[in-house]
């Protein structure tokens, strides 16, 4: 009896199988299980075509770059992100959470764009165009030259562009949108790569700039095939809190600049507003000292932005005190208390322990680890911190405190802000750093036991 052989493939991670099944077996995608070519060993010759006087291939020197220049947007932030703003003929998708303001931050784009005299058409598939109208009003995206659309159909917004010609193309979003080209339905891995390609098509064609909106899934990934974040120029992911006013815009990919800015907004009543010096955003202003606060300055792409870091200690009545914490990560608070309990004699066994970041920002990166070894002790001291101290360096295992990465812009930013002491690697260890954190008298740090 013939040996039956895997005729069907997924288009997605490889899997194969012997018959057409609706879902794959290996990455649960589906629509992408199809039939292959048929494999008959002979390979099959493709005629040539000449290529017409505007894709001939012509010298590298002789090609001009002037196209490729970047278009400001009016939004600094967005510009910064972008490397300077938008290039003509790139495709740009725009990923975040739901309700995190994507569609907000495009409108106000395509406003600023409108308002400059380029006509734009602004596509949503989410949303009717009343809707869309209601809240331009609200942020003041109102003006002549914005043309708005809720289509579904590829082909219908095709012809809404050869019709009205635009100079900057914004579709809401790529997930909802369908060609009849491709089967699946909308927001399906063959219907997602279909639009996509056919959109990268008509923007490199037309030079026309294409601004997308992605959905993301459950763990915070772009949705639809990984294919779609190869296809785009640039893939921005919005960033916020649900329960902060604070956005952040980073780059994930950018062909056309770095992928280490950030941007800063504030979600406002009347629409996103730009931060351009976050600097006292994530401070807590109180009048005098408190303890358990101390000061950091984290790195976000280039920009420095001083964090307070905050504390508290509590005697616990449960056989397993409680550690809980917000903006940082928990394994590396867990790691610090170790460290503080051996090497500075800190107990913490008995007592609840919560450490937070103020304003909604999250910080995961080492170089905060001095600042929050310095509010836990400060916390369970209960002694406050200088407010013009501040802490930066990384905590070893041994105590030992190591440099942090760009350590010179973060001083100068501690320093520009008015913090006239600055702990960080010169400290050498932990307990020496504590030590010149806390004010001295009672409740001093001890030295440490012979082990």
């Amino acid at each position: 009896m013939a040996r039956q052989t895997a005729d069907f493939q997924c288009t997605e991670c490889g899997w194969t199988t012997i018959k057409w099944v609706g879902r794959c077996g290996e990455c649960q995608a589906w629509g992408t299980v199809v039939a292959p070519t048929e494999k008959t060993g002979i390979t099959r010759s493709i005629s040539p075509i000449a290529p017409d006087s505007s894709r001939l291939a012509r010298p590298i020197t002789s090609i001009d770059s002037a196209e490729a220049k970047h278009r400001p947007t009016g939004i600094g932030e967005f510009d910064r992100v972008l490397g300077g703003g938008i290039v003509a003929g790139a495709t740009i998708l725009l990923s975040g959470e739901p309700g995190v303001g994507k569609s907000t931050l495009l409108l106000e784009v395509a406003a600023k764009a409108a308002t400059q005299g380029q006509r734009v058409l602004y596509v949503s598939a989410e949303e009717s165009t009343s809707q869309v109208r209601l809240r331009a009003g609200r942020t003041g995206a109102l003006t002549e030259e914005l043309h708005l659309a809720s289509e579904t159909d590829l082909a219908a917004i095709l012809g809404q562009v050869d019709q009205l010609e635009p100079a900057l193309l914004i579709i809401d979003s790529v997930q909802t949108i369908t060609s009849s080209l491709s089967e699946g339905f909308a927001g399906g891995p063959s219907q997602v790569r279909e639009v996509a390609g056919t959109l990268i098509r008509v923007a490199k064609d037309r030079n026309l700039p294409v601004l997308l909106v992605g959905h993301v899934t459950k763990d915070g990934s772009i949705a639809g095939p990984r294919m779609l974040e190869h296809l785009v120029d640039v893939v921005c992911q919005f960033e916020g809190d649900r329960q902060s006013a604070l956005r952040f815009v980073r780059a994930l990919k950018n062909r056309f600049g770095p992928t280490d800015e950030v941007g800063c907004f504030e979600m406002t009543g009347e629409g996103i507003a730009e931060v351009p010096d976050p600097s006292g955003l994530f401070l807590s202003r109180t009048g005098s000292p408190v303890s358990g606060t101390c000061v950091t300055v984290a790195i976000e792409g280039r920009r420095a932005l001083p964090v307070e870091i905050q504390a508290l200690i509590v005697s616990s009545s449960s056989p397993q005190p409680r550690r809980v914490v917000s903006g940082v990560d928990s394994a590396r608070v867990a790691m610090l208390l170790a460290v503080l309990e051996r090497r500075v004699r800190l107990g913490f066994g008995d007592k609840d322990v919560y450490v937070s970041t103020v304003g909604g920002i999250r910080v995961t990166e080492p170089g905060a680890d001095l600042a929050i070894a310095l509010a836990l002790a400060s916390a369970h001291r209960d002694k406050p911190i200088a407010a013009t101290t501040a802490a930066i360096g990384e905590v070893s295992l041994s105590g030992d405190i190591r440099s942090a990465t760009v350590a010179k812009r973060r001083i100068a930013e501690a320093k520009r802000l008015g913090f006239s002491t600055v702990l960080d690697a010169d400290c050498g260890q932990l307990r020496e750093a504590v030590r010149l954190a806390l004010p001295s008298g009672p409740g001093t740090v001890e030295e440490p036991p012979a082990f």
